[in-house]
């Protein structure tokens, strides 16, 4: 089965029929060692001027084969890169992940490669040598053999050949036809026998160029069988002149969007055997973690706080009380050490006595302080935003890297709690955790379900600003700014990293003439409140009286770059949550001078109420101009198909916030 994923947490649908072919006889898009003269020549990279490297060929042949009476997977892989710039360098040291358990391991053999240098018109070539090639161990089960090609220079060409054999055939590797450079022409090839069956998933926005599947007979000789002919299942994908996959403004992983084809074993039908399904289920997963001792047997084990829980719960009569008391304990008692996992790495015991612990050692101690006061509390897995989206018709355990609390309160309600972070106050997730739905664990598994991590909270930003403006331009100024939910919790953490001096004085180097001699925070440690910032500043004027003041007064309080500069985006735009931003400005106007010119107000609304940007001017006539400005984000997420209006919205917003105000000295 073949489906194609189109955006986060959504399969699309089946893609369209193969093209049958007799037989897969296409000549090979690549000869390794037989470069075209002409790539080394620049004429043929007008278009990729911009990048540092260009993929010229990607291609990979994976078969299966039988050896030792199991099936295994061999992959040959042939890969051609043209260097543009000295930041291409890189792209000539490459990394080939492998996997090792219970004693097999993937091996990677018959690797060779070139270097291609035009020098005074001929072509010099460098062979690729053993002594730059080495493995580094990465974790348990994974190693990375590295290797790096010779005497790269910007126009050289770079090529290299493997082989990997492998006894995983549940990790049939999943090919990638986009990367970070733009690619010519990527395809790959798989022959799939009728005894393995496997899902298939291509991922991303890209359009095939290619799309075959031919019948083919092998013999295979398989444990406890005579010789026998299957039936194999021959694959073709390719694709054509790829853009560049780059990292763009409020967006989870690159790795979520790009063009790839990933695969799962579903199951296995070999001879003389029914069907044999492999793949697990969303309760056989229930099942596993709960009996893992690392999990499940790390939640009924918070006996050892009984004396300050009793002391909390005393203190603290209601639900929400004691949640937050209890998420307040943790958090202050176990920091976190910026690993996230599903599994505990020590006892929640051990974690609380170390003062230390990943994001599983603390919310696991969370979820056990929280059973033994007696709250309904249970575990949500989930991906964070770094990790990749979690495709809900593919159960697979790997795919999560995180696990935050989910409590159930009275009337129905429920709560997602997290004590990883200092900044953040209970039933409020980390950023890195707003990333769409999460599995809620529970004791029954036919009760385990999806839970929706849309925050509560938004990005909130208030400020309040009165100008006194002089005779010559400058003026003096108060503000009084708040800033809620997400924003407060980035400010807060930005203010407990820099100190309230360097945090005073980014802001006046972010203001060409701004000096600051008085600032207050309040409400730093109430981490439920917002964060409040008071501060005069002053901006001198000209050295003289001027008849006529020009003044962009808003410029001084919002942005002035659209972050979606790109004229189009394929993939959603993600805030995470909400964003809700205000000024309202209040302008005190030099004696004896008046405003001849003032912006007009405005309104732009974003389509099906996803947004709106208002803008008013009051001028009293008594000598002072207020100004109110506030935009309005109402969804976390915009679809790809929303970008050109949410682009839009951007730019009319920041030209109407740089409008000029014109006063002038009455006559």
């Amino acid at each position: 089965m073949i489906t194609r994923l189109l955006r986060p947490m959504a399969v699309a649908g089946v893609l369209a029929g193969f093209i049958s072919l007799p037989a897969l006889g296409q000549n090979e898009p690549i000869k390794f060692g037989k470069i075209d003269e002409r790539d080394l020549t620049g004429a043929n990279f007008v278009a990729d001027s911009a990048a540092e490297a260009v993929v010229l060929c990607d291609f990979g042949r994976t078969r299966f084969e039988v050896f030792e009476g199991e099936f295994r997977y061999v992959l040959e892989r042939v890969t051609r890169i043209k260097i543009l710039k000295k930041s291409g360098y890189d792209w000539a040291t490459v990394h080939v992940p492998l996997y090792r358990k219970d004693g097999n391991s993937e091996k990677l053999s018959n690797l060779r490669g070139f270097t291609y240098n035009l020098v005074n018109n001929q072509v010099v070539k460098e062979k690729l040598e053993q002594s730059s090639t080495f493995t580094e161990q990465t974790t348990v089960n994974n190693s990375v053999r590295k290797f790096t090609l010779p005497n790269v220079r910007e126009g050289s060409i770079i090529e290299y050949t493997y082989l990997v054999s492998s006894d995983f055939i549940f990790n049939l590797h999943d090919w990638r036809f986009q990367r970070s450079i733009p690619t010519r022409w990527s395809e790959y090839r798989v022959a799939i026998p009728e005894y393995l069956d496997y899902k298939m998933l291509l991922q991303g926005y890209e359009p095939l160029a290619t799309q075959e599947r031919a019948e083919t007979n092998t013999q295979y000789t398989i444990a406890g069988s005579d010789p026998v002919v299957a039936q194999v299942t021959n694959y073709r994908w390719a694709m054509k002149d790829v853009p560049a996959m780059h990292r763009e403004p409020f967006m989870t992983t690159p790795d979520d969007y790009v063009a790839q084809m990933d695969f799962e074993l579903a199951g296995t039908r070999m001879p003389k055997q029914g069907y044999r399904s492999v793949t697990n289920s969303w309760e056989k997963i229930n099942q596993i973690l709960l009996e893992d001792d690392n999990f499940g047997g790390q939640l009924g084990r918070g006996g050892f706080l009984k004396e300050q829980l009793t002391a909390l719960l005393a203190k603290n009569p209601n639900a929400p009380e004691r949640i937050a008391a209890i998420h307040d304990l943790v958090r202050k008692a176990v920091k976190y050490n910026g690993a996230d996992r599903i599994f505990a790495t020590t006892t929640v015991r051990k974690a609380y006595d170390q003062h230390n612990g990943s994001a599983a050692d603390i919310n696991l101690l969370l979820i056990a302080a929280l059973r033994e006061a007696g709250l309904q509390a249970n575990p949500v897995l989930l991906s964070t935003r770094d990790n990749g989206m979690v495709n809900q018709n593919f159960p697979l355990l790997s795919k999560f890297n995180y696990v935050v609390a989910h409590v159930a309160l009275p009337e129905g309600k429920e709560m997602l709690v997290d004590a990883t972070e200092e900044m953040i106050p209970c039933g409020m997730l980390p950023p890195r955790c707003l990333s769409g739905t999460g599995r809620l664990i529970m004791p029954e598994a036919a009760k385990s379900r999806w839970i929706d991590l849309q925050p509560t909270q938004r990005h909130m930003e208030y400020r309040q600003v009165t100008l006194t403006l002089d005779n010559r331009g400058g003026y003096t100024g108060k503000i009084h700014q708040e800033h809620a939910g997400y924003s407060g919790v980035s400010t807060r953490e930005k203010l407990q990293k820099n100190g309230e001096k360097k945090f005073i004085e980014e802001i006046v180097s972010s203001h060409e003439g701004w000096s600051i001699p008085k600032y207050t925070f309040k409400e730093r440690e109430l981490l439920h409140k917002p964060l409040a910032v008071d501060y005069e500043f002053t901006m001198p004027g000209a050295d003289a009286p001027v008849g006529t003041i020009y003044l962009s007064p808003m410029r001084q309080f919002t942005d002035e770059k659209n972050p979606f500069s790109r004229e189009d985006r394929r993939f959603p735009v993600d805030f995470g949550a909400q964003v809700d931003e205000t000024v309202m400005l209040t302008i005190q106007l030099p004696a004896g001078y008046q405003a001849e010119e003032l912006p007009k107000p405005s309104i732009v609304d974003l389509p099906d109420n996803g947004g709106r940007f208002s803008y008013t001017v009051a001028d009293n006539g008594q000598g002072t101009v207020q100004i109110a400005s506030r935009m309005s984000l109402r969804k976390p997420v915009y679809m790809a198909e929303e970008y050109a209006y949410l682009r839009e919205f951007y730019n009319r917003m920041l030209a109407k916030q740089a409008e000029q105000i014109v006063l002038k000295k009455k006559s």
